[in-house]
């Protein structure tokens, strides 16, 4: 008997690496200039609880949460909601993808690799803009509903980042019926909190990367590719 060839996976991270901006704020102002503009008086406590982050009082899934409800709040109906996502992933792919970033996603699926889009963004939203980019799945942060269906802002198992993000793609291998030994794993990513995924990847791919990665993958030796200049270097 033959040796099973691997299933060939490319895992892109979304927000700075596929897009050139991120992606969750302009998301929530999208949001609240659509259901409540109101809400947009209230964008000096985003800065505070931004300071609360950064001062270590509250963690990073914790700052969305709260992000959400001053902006979005919980009482949103599933159709106005729905109606914004559509709105938000049509403005994202028409002025806030890189053209690299196309390139070299249909690049890996004319080579026949399984797209997968892992990012810490909602899943709801972040559903919308994988489906237009041609992504064959989606592993990101999720949400849950309340009684009459509307989604609230708490986040239902990990924040998909960082070393999470890597647990919550094993996971979904695992789901898939699919063991790390049974597939090669391209890895895109432009953050260093992503070095988990890139250090697990059989090909890391650093992609517009800031200093820091960027020192990191010259000392790992990843691949690294600037899409926002079209420079790379293998």
């Amino acid at each position: 008997m033959g040796v099973a060839m691997p299933v060939r996976l490319a895992v892109y991270d979304m927000d700075k690496t596929i897009t050139r901006r991120a992606t969750y704020t302009p998301f929530l102002l999208h949001a609240a200039r659509r259901l409540a503009p109101w809400r947009l008086v209230l964008l000096p406590l985003a800065g505070l609880l931004a300071l609360a982050y950064a001062l270590k009082l509250i963690d990073r899934g914790k700052l969305k949460e709260l992000n959400y409800r001053l902006l979005i709040g919980r009482r949103v109906p599933p159709e106005r909601l729905a109606a914004i996502v559509e709105s938000f992933a049509d403005e994202t792919i028409a002025a806030n993808v890189h053209p690299g970033a196309l390139a070299a996603i249909a690049a890996d699926r004319a080579q026949g690799r399984r797209l997968v889009l892992a990012t810490a963004s909602y899943e709801f939203y972040a559903a919308a803009i994988a489906k237009r980019l041609g992504f064959d799945d989606l592993i990101a942060t999720r949400t849950g509903t309340d009684p009459e269906g509307r989604l609230h802002p708490r986040i239902v198992g990990e924040n998909c980042y960082a070393e999470a993000k890597k647990d919550m793609v094993e996971a979904w291998l695992a789901a898939q019926g699919l063991t790390r030994d049974t597939v090669h794993l391209r890895f895109y990513s432009d953050h260093p909190s992503d070095a988990p995924m890139h250090r697990w990847a059989d090909e890391a791919v650093a992609a517009n990367p800031d200093a820091r990665l960027a020192k990191l993958a010259e000392a790992e030796g990843w691949e690294v590719v600037r899409w926002g200049t079209a420079e790379r270097s293998d």
